[in-house]
């Protein structure tokens, strides 16, 4: 061997941060499963449209107060609804990134 040379180091080092990767990816797992369980709900018009989003974005429920359907103002209906959904997007968004920032950050400790 060449004077010098150093042989590659993988050892204890590499199995260690794989394992903790592996943990890394086991709760990040079950985050998300937890998201999928919480949900955000955004209520526009006074209350006259709600919509309930699971923390993966998914619409599980659209409430339209009957008194509004008696106007029968359809255009005014699609902008509520467009408005409460579009909130409720954003609220199960925000509800994701932070239950997924501690991971983010993690992440980027390895390079990532």
């Amino acid at each position: 061997m060449a004077k010098g040379y150093r042989a590659p180091s993988g050892g204890k080092g590499q199995g260690n941060m794989m394992a903790q990767i592996a943990k890394l990816q086991e709760q990040m797992a079950q985050a998300q499963a937890e998201l999928a369980d919480e949900h955000v709900t955004e209520t526009v018009g006074g209350g006259a449209v709600s919509v309930t989003m699971s923390g993966k974005q998914e619409c599980v429920a659209v409430v339209i107060d009957p008194g509004l359907l008696e106007d029968a103002d359809a255009e005014m209906l699609q902008d509520l609804v467009l408005t409460a959904v579009n909130k409720a997007l954003d609220s199960s968004r925000e509800l994701s990134d932070e239950k997924m920032a501690p991971f983010t950050s993690m992440l980027g400790g390895f390079g990532f």
